[in-house]
């Protein structure tokens, strides 16, 4: 403490510390020196208890007015408001008692108490102190005090609804957040009371946003101060963690979040797309219903018309806000049925065919449009549909009337698939098995070399696919004859020729050492089958039976030949009529027209 001060304060002390002791009032000049040197926070208390005794001294309601117009100073405007208005409301209170009680004789009598009022007269050129000088500055600090009461005021109720508004609007942005799991939910529940609610966000933010302009004007208003508060504007970028922190309004730095920016985008997705498409999913459904009516009616495919429809498929503008939209999975599951009845009423002529190989693919194509369906009943199943049918109430209820029925649909179309896969399976494993036989008449000829059993009479060595099929026919374990059957696309022959073989060496318990090839002109009217033993007879040769057929008149000629060589190759030669046998050795057989071997080399 300076030393002056200290003696003040002491000097004062004593004073009053003496006049008490023999019951003397505290005299205003003991306590002037310490408001003169403005040591306030002192002097108030001494003030204080002079003024109760004292009402007729206008210096001190003046210091005492001055005293509280310094508290000001030190008061926080936001949070002690009502402590600064009191202050203020105080020292224009000593003011106006300074002014009642001032007079000209009262400045004459203690002009010492106004010396900061002294001033030079301009007219007279002599300092001195004047009563109007004083009432005006009094009567200034008044004015200016009133008006700072105003300001005060003014910052506060900005300050005020500005925190209140953010608190509403973060309440009701609370409130939209825990009624939905996610983005994606809130845009597909959205009802016209999640449409108030975002449009009262966005108003209710925008007026804490003016609000708080009005706050930094009034605040700049109102003079210098600690507050400069900065506002961190936040987006809302995770739905369900954002949004929640409250700010600190007294901080200069403030988070805040962008409840209107959320509104607005939310609101402009909710009423341009996701409503529009909502309306659309079910004028979508209603087109589908109609495709399914007229196959029903007319028993006509509609492969073509759900081409056409599937093209205006509205799953790019659902994804936009719902990655795996249920009503696309709907609709995929109504297509893939419809479009497999469709392959239904499209092959009624295959499945009337004799082809065995149309009435084949009939079925294969059946059963890729059956796997097809089938993945999107097992896609849709899979969904949480108690989900799905609260995102997508309104589609629900216009195309199915409630979710119970939904869900209904999906369970009995997955199992009308099932059954029919199981059915089309069974047809497609017995027409693949068809596609292996012959039928001529009672006898069923394989048309496969491997694993033939041992109790079937027919025993194919070449099957050339789609043309013909030659081997030997066992009528018991020593008798034998050739065969060549024409494969046709009924797999009913229209050749169907037998022809005499080496009996002795063909036998079939030696069938392992036989094999055979045939071959027809292009025109396939001539045909040849060549059955050969691999081992060598008793004379070291190749047994080799020769039949030549012909489309029109069957059976032409059947030869036995014993070869030098074992059979790699036989080509017809049309000019001629020769048949040409060819050996890996090199060595070469000519049969001509009429059986007989004319030549070797």
């Amino acid at each position: 403490m300076p030393k002056s001060r200290f003696f003040l304060l002491f000097l004062l002390f004593s004073t009053v510390a003496l006049n008490s002791a023999v019951g003397q009032k505290v005299k205003y000049k003991d306590i002037y020196a310490l408001l003169n040197t403005k040591q306030y926070e002192q002097a108030e208390p001494f003030l204080k208890a002079y003024l109760k005794e004292n009402t007729d001294n206008s210096n001190a309601y003046l210091f005492m007015g001055t005293i509280y117009q310094e508290k000001i100073t030190n008061d926080d405007i936001l949070i002690q408001t009502d402590r600064a208005i009191q202050h203020m409301d105080s020292a224009i209170l000593f003011y106006d008692k300074t002014l009642k009680l001032l007079t000209d004789k009262e400045l004459r009598k203690n002009k010492e108490y106004y010396e900061s009022y002294n001033k030079r007269d301009l007219s007279t050129g002599e300092f001195g102190v004047k009563l109007d000088y004083v009432q005006f500055d009094l009567e200034k600090r008044i004015s200016g005090l009133k008006e700072q009461i105003d300001k005060i005021k003014m910052v506060k109720y900005y300050f005020t609804l500005t925190e209140n508004l953010y608190k509403k609007s973060q309440d009701l942005f609370l409130t939209v957040q825990e009624a939905y799991p996610g983005y994606r939910e809130m845009y597909l529940r959205a009802d016209e009371n999640t449409i108030k609610k975002l449009s009262a966000l966005s108003q209710r933010f925008d007026s804490c946003v003016k609000a708080f302009a009005n706050y930094k004007t009034s605040l700049s208003n109102y003079g210098k101060n600690k507050y400069n508060q900065r506002w961190d504007l936040r987006n809302i970028e995770n739905f369900k963690s954002d949004g929640r922190e409250m700010t600190d309004f007294y901080k200069n730095e403030m988070l805040i979040w962008n409840y209107k920016s959320f509104a607005d985008e939310s609101l402009a997705i909710i009423e341009k797309d996701v409503m529009p498409v909502q309306e659309n999913l079910v004028k979508f459904d209603m087109e589908i219903n109609k495709l399914k009516a007229r196959l029903e009616a007319d028993s006509v495919s509609v492969k073509s018309d759900l081409a056409k429809l599937t093209q205006g498929m509205l799953g790019d503008q659902l994804k936009k806000f719902d990655p795996s939209p249920m009503p696309i999975d709907v609709f995929a599951l109504k297509i893939a049925d419809l479009e497999y009845k469709s392959v239904l009423i499209e092959n009624k002529k295959a499945h009337a065919s004799d082809d065995l190989g149309v009435r084949l693919q009939a079925v294969k194509d059946e059963i890729r449009q059956l796997n097809h369906a089938d993945s999107a009943a097992q896609k849709l199943s899979a969904r949480n549909l108690d989900d799905d049918i609260i995102n997508y109430q309104q589609f629900v209820n216009n195309t199915f009337t409630k979710g119970d029925i939904l869900k209904s649909y999906v369970h009995s179309v997955k199992e009308h698939i099932s059954k029919e896969k199981d059915k089309k399976t069974a047809e497609l494993a017995f027409r693949t098995e068809s596609m292996n036989w012959l039928i001529n008449g009672a006898d069923s000829i394989p048309l496969f070399t491997d694993h033939v059993k041992a109790n079937n009479k027919f025993r194919p060595l070449v099957v050339t696919a789609d043309k013909f099929t030659s081997g030997i026919m066992f009528t018991d374990s020593v008798s034998g004859s050739g065969y060549l059957y024409s494969i046709t696309p009924s797999h009913k022959p229209d050749i169907k020729v037998s022809f005499p073989i080496d009996k002795a060496n063909m036998r079939e318990k030696r069938l392992s050492d036989v094999s055979a090839y045939s071959i027809s002109d292009p025109n396939a009217q001539i045909f040849f089958s060549l059955i050969y033993v691999k081992r060598k007879d008793k004379a070291g040769k190749y047994p080799t039976t020769v039949a030549k057929i012909y489309r029109s008149d069957g059976l032409s000629w059947s030869n036995n030949f014993a070869l030098d060589f074992i059979p790699s190759e036989i080509n017809f030669i049309p000019d001629t009529g020769e048949l040409i046998v060819k050996g890996d050795n090199g060595i070469t057989a000519r049969i001509d027209k009429n059986g007989k071997l004319i030549t070797t080399n």
